[in-house]
Parts: C-alpha cells; structure tokens; sequence
C-alpha cells in the first residue's frame, strides 16, 4: 500500500478514537526506536545511548541540564512511556506521534511543546522532504522527538562536547532555543541552494525554453510554497514563544529568541522574493515559447508568400492550351525561370525593407 494511503488509512481510524489516544500518523522511517541523552554543566559533560524509557527515570530527577533525543516516533508505547515519566499531557503525547501537525506552541503546566519541522532539499529532484520535531522544554531538561535518524543540530552537539559559548551554563531555555536556531539556519541553506538553481533556471528559460525547463519551474514553484507552509506558523510560534511569560523561558533567553524571530522574517522574505521571481519565469517561458512560435509563423509566412506569385506563374505555363505565347520560343524556359527568380528577389528585398526579416 503507498505511504499516502497508509497515512490516509490511520487518520480515519484517528477520527474514532477519544481525544488523548497517541496513535501514530505518518510514515514508519525506522524500525527500531533510539534513544540518546546529553548531561551537562559547566564543568560535566556526559552522553548515551539507552535501550528503553526506563533508563530516563534517573533523568527526570537529575540537577544538571538534560537533553533527552528520540529517533523514531511510530511505537506509541515507547513515546507513551516517556511521557509518563515526564509528566506529559495525554495531548501532548497524541500530537508528538502525528507527523502531520503544523508548527505549533503550547504552554503546559510544568512544561513547553514545541512543534516545528526540518527540512531537507533534493537538488536531483528538486523537492522538499520535511521531518517533524518535536521539542519539551522543562525546568532542567529537553526532550527532542524525531521521526528518523539523522538532523542539523550536529553543531549543538558540538558546542555541548567542546563547552563553547554559553549553552552548558545557560538553562533548558536556551538549549530548546539553540536547536530551533539550528532548524531555521537550515532553511537558510536550502533556500541559498534553490537560489542558486533559479539563477541557472532563469537562463536556460530565456534561452533554451524547452518542455523541460517548464516542468523544473513547476517543481521550484512546488517546493517553495512547501517551504512556506512550514516557515509562515512558525514565524507565530516563536513570537508566542517568546510573549509567552512563562517561567521557564528567562528574559536573558527572550533576547535570543527575538533574533530568531527576525530570521524567520528574513526566511519568509526570501521565500516570497524567490516565489515571485519563478512566477515571472513562468510567464517568461509562455512568452518565450509563443515569440518562437511567432518567429516560425513568419518566416513560414514569407516563403509562402514568396512562392506564391511563383506558384502562379507555373500555374499558368502549366496550362495545356495549344496556342500560348512563347510556347515554342527557344529561350521561354529560361526566361520563365527569370521571371520567377526576379520576382522572389523583388520580395525579399521589399520584406527586408519592412524589416519582417
């Protein structure tokens, strides 16, 4: 069965379940759940993988900052369990194991969930493939939820390892701000790429306006309004984060959360300069390919008109009458030939002229 109707498949049975019930959404892209954990502070750093929620337990009480990374979201007992152990709201839980949610903000009791999604661009294909992640930002711990191995907060990773900047003596705040910050620097590379394939576009539909070009230019169109759905709730996610007045976000953090703000901005500015700039190829292109088609009309149009009075000439030579005049002249072939070959030149000098060729 295609992925589309699976994911189809389990949003009706959704529809039958009581609010709170986790029921994965979304494509199964691992087969095994993977956990991990980062522990630290200014002078500690530890990090592991584990083999089952359990392990977490320990976690929940730690005094040092935790960052807790799930890779694989579709066994809802596994996320269920981790919820339990966290204090997440039934909700919360449903929503983390549905991959279809738009970014999103919500301020619990105890905690924050966070709601965004990855991105990750096919130059090959020219598509956008996205990944929801889901973050809990609690007194001394993150929680990250993702639906497959592999993402862009490898440099995180690195500042945590190698104590860089403020982030192992800066709070859960901060952390969950670091990794949003990673997620919206991705789109800047994304877009910089699909910025660069439109400027190779923008030549090959000036120049070499083929049925091809016109498919690539759907594809971008495609994939910037994906991109755009996914950064424009965003934007509203991080102002609401960041007003949001709760405790666990510090006014030292709100700063930083204003400039990721801005960047968001500065995304969605691209995205809609970039979207204009391949509506215009479009149009580009329907006039590119009609002006050809008129330039082949025209020339067309001129040997057909050239040949006409040509045509009329044999025509009437071509008559099998038995008296016509020079019928039985030596040089009446010649001459016929003549005329026509003057005739032609008359025009194409009088078509240059007109400058209709």
């Amino acid at each position: 069965m295609p992925a589309d109707r699976q994911i189809d498949r389990r949003v009706s049975e959704k529809a039958a379940q009581p609010p709170g019930t986790p029921l994965f959404i979304g494509r199964k892209r691992v087969d095994e759940v993977r956990i991990s954990y980062m522990r630290f502070n200014h002078d500690l750093h530890e990090e592991k993988e584990m083999s089952s929620p359990e392990e977490c337990a320990d976690l929940c009480r730690s005094k040092n900052l935790v960052w807790i990374n799930v890779e694989g979201i579709h066994d809802e007992k596994v996320i269920e369990r981790l919820g339990q152990l966290f204090g997440l709201h039934a909700l919360t839980i449903e929503d983390i194991v549905n991959t279809t949610q738009r970014p999103k903000f919500e301020d619990f009791d105890g905690y924050i969930f966070v709601v965004l999604r990855m991105l990750e661009y096919s130059r090959e294909m020219s598509a956008i493939d996205t990944e929801q992640v889901s973050l809990i930002i609690g007194a001394n711990f993150v929680i990250t939820f993702q639906e497959r191995p592999g993402d862009v907060f490898d440099p995180v990773r690195e500042r945590i390892r190698n104590g860089k900047g403020r982030i192992r003596s800066a709070g859960s705040d901060y952390l969950a701000y670091s990794l949003m910050d990673a997620v919206v620097d991705s789109y800047f590379l994304i877009l910089e790429s699909i910025g660069d394939r439109i400027e190779d576009l923008e030549e090959r539909v000036i120049l070499e306006p083929e049925p091809e070009t016109f498919s690539d230019i759907h594809l971008f169109k495609r994939a910037l309004l994906h991109i755009r759905r996914t950064v424009w709730p965003l934007r509203e996610e991080i102002a609401l984060l960041e007003r949001s007045g709760s405790k666990l976000v510090r006014e030292s953090t709100s700063v930083f959360l204003r400039n990721l703000y801005d960047h968001t901005i500065q995304v969605i500015e691209t995205i809609e300069t970039y979207r204009d700039i391949v509506s215009g190829m479009h149009d580009t292109y329907l006039s590119s390919v009609s002006n050809r088609m008129n330039e082949v009309m025209k020339v067309l149009t001129i040997i057909a008109t050239i040949f006409i009075p040509l045509t009329f000439i044999a025509g009437v030579y071509g008559m099998n009458f038995r008296y016509m005049p020079e019928l039985k002249w030596e040089f009446g072939y010649f001459a016929t030939l003549g005329v026509m070959v003057l005739v032609a030149v008359i025009m194409i000098l009088f078509f240059r002229r007109k400058k209709w060729l």
